[in-house]
């Protein structure tokens, strides 16, 4: 006899099923009916764990924001909060998923002896950010489109201050030599996040680039960009400090190994 699936199994089943109905159809037209049909489950079942759409789409935020298992929530339903209340704890796991250490020590220190290695970490720990949350950025950004505070917070907020983080870092790094000079570094930092966001995330749902595999989609990316914003001294300096960094894959593209 089968057995019956946890509570919490069974919520971690309903915020999977919500994420792409709410994907799919955008916050607007998204029902209770066709979330509850899309995890098989009935309009009364689901209203036992939250108490509204609203609620729902909070307990993502809180907790489906990132791949992971979602942790045990001790009182059900789950309450309407403000949506004041979504907004702001969608800030808070933004902020902290998305900070790169990586290039805030770089914002606040000398250029190191290896720029190579520094640009090399920031690139893949942006890249392993995103692709961790490559669901739920995309539930925020169909849902921009019909809550225009998400659009604010995604847009404005986010993505134009890491874009500026950037471009001071990429220029301090030109100033120093580290870099190749760049017809605009704000454009090269912009070419940076949108390459790294289309192969963590968007390539995965067109259908000539699904069937690259994560790790040539890493690699790749990684080596694009380091290659492109180095400049030459630094990159012979790097071949002669790790003469043996590259390899190749299965698909026959060089790589360099990790």
């Amino acid at each position: 006899m089968a057995r019956r699936p946890l509570p919490e199994q069974r919520l971690a089943k309903l915020i999977d099923a919500a994420i792409a109905v709410f994907i799919a159809r955008g916050f607007r037209r998204t029902q209770m009916s066709d979330i509850a049909r899309a995890a098989g489950v009935s309009q009364g079942t689901l209203y036992n764990y939250v108490e509204s759409k609203e609620a729902l789409f909070y307990l993502i935020i809180d907790r489906g924001f990132a791949d992971s298992t979602p942790p045990q929530i001790d009182q059900l339903p789950i309450r309407t909060p403000p949506f004041e209340a979504t907004v702001a704890r969608l800030r808070e796991r933004m902020a902290t998923e998305m900070s790169n250490s990586g290039l805030k020590r770089a914002l606040s220190s000398s250029p190191p002896a290896d720029a190579r290695a520094e640009l090399e970490a920031i690139v893949r720990e942006y890249y392993s950010a995103v692709a961790r949350m490559r669901r739920g950025f995309d539930l925020v950004e169909r849902s921009a489109i019909d809550l225009p505070e998400l659009a604010q917070l995604l847009y404005i907020e986010r993505r134009r201050t890491f874009i500026a983080d950037l471009t001071r870092y990429i220029e301090s790094r030109i100033a120093s030599g580290a870099f190749r000079p760049l017809p605009d570094p704000p454009t090269a930092a912009r070419l940076l996040l949108e390459t790294v966001v289309w192969f963590a995330r968007h390539r995965h749902r067109t259908p000539d680039s699904s069937m690259i595999s994560d790790e040539v989609a890493l690699e790749t990316t990684v080596d694009f960009l380091v290659n492109g914003l180095l400049a030459h001294r630094a990159r012979k300096a790097a071949r002669k400090l790790q003469p043996s960094r590259m390899r190749t894959t299965k698909r026959g593209i060089t790589s360099p190994k990790r």
